[in-house]
């Protein structure tokens, strides 16, 4: 039977991919024919994803001493130095096993005094380039010296394990993620580095009070470049040190799962950091171990390395990691970073206007395949893991099952919603919304794959962009957010902040994400300490305090965020897809629509409040208001009543007071 006779299930839901049914079963195939080939010679793929315990450092119980293993193929030469032998650059060579593997045994008896918990090490590695200094490829815990600011591996093995008490957390009661994505080091007011500690006991609670129900932690992989925002990574399988200890992590996940709240890590598998010191590149002297040699393994636009997903050896290590994290921190799943990069030779630099950009030409097969399999591994591990692509291609199958036609992954990033609603803040008037343009690019998803929907991330909080606050308000939030200061501009940035985030959280995916302090229009960017700053940590913080001030306006939007949260959690109504369009009312800028069992009534009109403003209902009764944006809590102006009972009329109609700038969400009484 050839390729093109098998109908995949993901083409009997889109017809419009029948000319591609050869390349979606190849993509099935391939990734069948290397997960065979895969067991055939590990006995399985987890065995395979199990390279951590034989590379790197690996205690030996029975042989009672270290084995330091590390592949470099095209090395001439590896010498193990550290302070356990005063850094000697010779006395300790590793010999040459098969596959380019190199190994060095430490028996206890004569160094287990000198090789011990918290050692730095690092391996010098003779090249046809030279002799240079590497840090262990498969190393979990590096640290920077803080006079000389050079990197080394430290070796970890306190006396004293860590004791996980979160045996009864279960991903699979979170089927309806709200996500709070989050950067531990920029998570305190102070101006400085935060800590997994800190960050644990100071922000989780706020997280667990506002009603979130996972957390997305971001830069946790090393990264030299702290203004990278972790996405140059160095070494793929150390906890950045930045933060704290490995302990301190592990404490932060504990008290996450504690608290009901998952833990998603930003993974950052699209590529690697360049630099020759910190990381992998040019590890055995070649630019063609890890990654692709010459042109086709440089990402022109993030000045980093690509890896090669076609070799064994790298497959190998990125399955691996991604078994590690789940293994070693209990983490939950991950959000993969720069899948379009990944799946596309060009990386995503072209416009996705044609079926074929998805399965012809430009395809790096051999990546799709690797995140298959990444899918794959991550879901033996943990039958429930929240898998998240970060796409704005639109790859069909992205999110469906492999043998269905697919990649595998549980969401993708609705990364559209966010382009969209900056597109409308910086070019349209509020009067000339397209309502039905709203309401379209909210629900366009494909076909039974699942979105993590948000009005924005951090890509908007940068310096360089602006937060959805700062789009609405701007200067105007340094002087103007007293309680007692009434100001048009700030009404009207409080008012659609809270319209734009719940519109996106109602009807955007199955899944809503929000970053750290936006839920309460944090002003101003997020700016890393760089030369062009003067090393500052000015805006690489949050100002907790603004929103704890009774005194100000940001208690508002919090206010908002939480029960609007908790609402769409208590009705399901992410994982509710059926949304019957009520009216669509554009003269009045007014949406309504029914999920579930909630009627949202949105209008985004700047001046229209309309008495008796009547719409059809689906089932005749009394109706009662359950959430209504322009309470005064909520830094509305209490226009509305919310004891009002609503009964419809002789022709299913209600008849409500619509007030401008407004969402009131109503609920069938029994």
């Amino acid at each position: 039977m050839q390729k093109e006779d098998i109908l995949p299930q993901l083409v009997k839901d889109d017809p419009w991919l029948e000319p591609y049914v050869y390349d979606i079963n190849e993509r099935i195939q391939n990734f069948n024919e290397l997960k065979a080939n895969i067991e055939k010679n590990y006995g399985s793929l987890l065995k395979f994803a199990d390279a951590h315990h034989y590379l790197g450092f690996n205690y030996d119980k029975k042989k009672k001493g270290w084995y330091y293993r590390e592949w470099a193929p095209m090395a001439y030469s590896l010498y193990l130095i550290g302070d356990f032998n005063g850094w000697n650059r010779t006395s300790h060579p590793l010999s040459k096993l098969d596959n380019g593997v190199w190994e060095i045994f430490f028996d206890d008896k004569t160094y287990k005094d000198l090789l011990v918990h918290e050692s730095l090490v690092k391996v010098l590695v003779a090249t046809q380039k030279g002799a240079f200094d590497k840090i262990p490829a498969y190393m979990t815990r590096v640290v920077q010296n803080e006079q000389t600011h050079d990197f080394a591996g430290q070796i970890w093995n306190p006396a004293k394990a860590f004791k996980w008490t979160d045996q009864s957390f279960n991903t699979s009661s979170i089927t309806e993620p709200i996500i709070y994505e989050s950067h531990v080091g920029m998570g305190q007011e102070k101006e400085g580095v935060g800590t997994y500690k800190e960050f644990a006991d100071k922000v989780l609670p706020r997280i667990k009070k506002l009603g979130y129900n996972a957390i997305q932690l971001m830069a946790v992989q090393e990264h030299p470049y702290y203004g990278s925002f972790g996405y140059h990574v160095s070494n793929f399988y150390a906890a950045s040190s930045r933060f704290g200890t490995p302990e301190d992590l592990k404490y932060l996940i504990n008290k996450a799962h504690k608290a009901g709240l998952a833990v998603i890590m930003d993974i950052v598998h699209s590529h690697s950091v360049k630099n020759l010191n910190e990381g992998i590149n040019e590890f055995d002297g070649t630019d063609y171990q890890y990654f692709h040699g010459g042109g086709k393994g440089h990402h022109s636009a993030w000045d980093s390395k690509l890896f090669n997903y076609g070799k064994w050896e790298v497959l190998q290590f990125l399955l691996s990691n991604v078994k590690f994290w789940l293994e070693e921190y209990h983490f939950d799943g991950f959000r993969f970073d720069g899948v379009t990069s990944m799946m596309y030779d060009h990386h995503g630099h072209t416009a996705f206007d044609h079926y074929d950009k998805y399965f012809k030409g430009d395809v790096d097969k051999e990546a799709v395949t690797y995140l298959q399999l990444a899918n794959e591994v991550a879901k033996e591990i943990k039958p429930d893991v929240i898998n998240i692509a970060e796409d704005v291609s639109g790859m069909p199958g992205l999110c469906r099952e492999v043998q269905e036609g697919g990649i595998g992954f549980t969401y993708r990033l609705a990364m559209g919603i966010p382009d969209y609603w900056i597109k409308l803040l910086k070019h349209e008037q509020d009067e000339n919304w397209n309502i039905h343009e709203m309401f379209g690019t909210m629900t366009n998803r494909r076909y039974k794959e699942k979105a993590i929907a948000y009005a924005e991330s951090h890509d908007q909080a940068l310096v360089g962009d602006k937060t959805i606050a700062f789009w609405l308000m701007d200067k105007e939030m340094y002087w103007h957010m007293q309680v007692s200061d009434d100001n048009m501009i700030i009404d009207r940035g409080i008012a659609l902040h809270k319209m734009i985030r719940l519109f996106t959280l109602s009807l955007g995916g199955e899944g809503y994400l929000n970053f750290i302090g936006n839920e309460f229009g944090h002003p101003e960017w997020v700016d890393f300490p760089r030369e062009g700053n003067g090393w500052s940590y000015k805006y690489a913080k949050r100002q907790w305090s603004l929103v704890d001030n009774e005194k100000l306006k940001y208690k508002f939007l919090n206010n908002f965020d939480g029960e609007m949260i908790n609402l769409i959690k208590k009705n399901h109504i992410l994982g509710t897809h059926e949304v019957q369009q009520l009216n669509m009312d554009e003269m009045n800028k007014t949406i309504i629509f029914k999920k579930g069992k909630l009627i949202f009534v949105f209008n985004f009109h700047p001046t229209n409040a309309i008495f008796d403003y009547k719409f059809w209902v689906p089932e005749k009764g009394k109706y009662k208001i359950l959430l209504n944006s322009d309470a005064p809590e909520f830094g509305g102006h209490d226009r509305i009543d919310n004891s009002t009972i609503f009964q419809t009329n002789e022709s299913d109609m209600l008849s409500i007071y619509n007030t401008n700038r407004t969402v009131q969400i109503f609920k069938k009484t029994k």
